[in-house]
């Protein structure tokens, strides 16, 4: 694979040079021993993850533990040290929502593939429910480098459901750390070991499951962790310290974002450490560009390229059927910044990011 140095060069318009690439391969060990300043990636057999450090601050981690049903990346943290993932079901914290346990970090998976749930899948899940459900199942690290000024895992998954393997994924990720803005490059490529049919629907397809503080605020009775982490009901909701909202590139804002098309959406709000927006950027080659935001209030932070009838009411809609040995790639990328981060910005990245995979 080897790293794209052409993504830092993309890059250079805002966010300064990228030097010289220096890539090593390394499965087990950082890729090279180096100043604080460089990335680093870490695999982590044992502990069933491949860590990434901007400088000696953990960044994101690939994680593929056995109690969940797809791999993802968790926790994900800003340059100011905010954590801006859920932590909730993994880690037991106080004030969060309590609610859809498949929601965790960053993730890709869909609702609907010959019948089977992938997106919905969790411990939780009920019995006569598992028959119809579907686990992504990590294979191995096949690369995980970093030249210091950027870093890249590639994987190999198993999409696996009533016994059988029905896709194969090829994951390419990036990370690239610009101060202020850390940037994730998340390339899939599925390859059918049947004939497939991506059923149109909204349970898909990248998401995100952010914290609190980046919820819209609602005085609607919800469930929050306690302090054992533990889900009790809340009926007089405080939203002192849940700021979150959306933009989308058409203008759109608010929970007016969701079922609508655009080539990218911004979720923006505060921590106690001040200003932070995520920006999910779509890509020009993807199937159903621009594609719909399943972009939800209550943390769910997620495009579907896929799922377009419910979002059109009607419509529209998107079928996408693979024969045996076909593939198709996905691409998406993610700005996690402190502060703020303008409109023109983001349309230049979204240019640059669907120019160069």
């Amino acid at each position: 694979m080897g790293i794209r140095v052409i993504g830092c060069l993309l890059l250079f318009v805002f966010f300064g040079s990228c030097g010289e690439s220096q890539s090593k391969k390394n499965d087990v060990i950082p890729s090279q021993e180096m100043e604080t300043t460089g990335i680093r990636v870490v695999n982590k057999v044992s502990e069933q993850k491949v860590d990434v450090y901007f400088g000696d601050e953990l960044f994101t981690s690939y994680i593929y533990p056995d109690n969940i049903m797809k791999p993802c990346l968790w926790p994900i943290v800003t340059s100011e040290g905010t954590e801006i993932t859920r932590k909730y079901p993994l880690k037991k914290v106080a004030g969060e929502r309590a609610d859809h346990p498949h929601h965790i970090g960053m993730w890709m998976n869909y609702g609907d593939v010959n019948g089977i749930d992938y997106w919905g899948h969790s411990e939780a899940t009920p019995e006569d429910r598992k028959p119809f459900s579907g686990v992504i199942r990590h294979q191995e690290v096949v690369q995980a480098i970093a030249d210091g000024t950027q870093g890249a895992i590639q994987v190999r998954t198993n999409w696996e459901a009533q016994g059988r393997t029905q896709i194969k994924e090829d994951l390419e990720l990036y990370f690239m750390d610009k101060g202020k803005v850390r940037v994730i490059d998340w390339i899939s490529t599925l390859t059918a070991q049947e004939d497939i049919l991506f059923k149109d629907t909204k349970e898909g397809m990248f998401a995100i499951r952010v914290s609190r503080e980046l919820e819209l605020p609602s005085d609607d009775p919800l469930t929050l962790t306690d302090a054992e982490g533990n889900p009790e009901t809340i009926k007089v909701i405080n939203n002192d310290a849940v700021s979150g909202n959306y933009l989308s590139s058409e203008g759109i804002k608010g929970e007016d974002v969701w079922g609508t098309r655009a080539k990218w959406m911004k979720l923006f709000g505060k921590y106690k450490e001040g200003d932070v927006a995520v920006v999910i950027l779509d890509h020009k080659k993807n199937p159903g560009y621009p594609a719909y935001w399943h972009a939800r209030g209550y943390g769910l932070f997620a495009v579907n390229p896929l799922g377009q009838n419910v979002f059109s009411e009607g419509k529209e809609t998107m079928d996408l059927s693979l024969k045996k040995g076909d593939s198709v790639r996905f691409a998406f990328r993610t700005l996690v910044c402190s502060g703020e981060i303008s409109d023109a910005e983001i349309n230049a990245l979204e240019v640059a990011f669907s120019g160069l995979y």
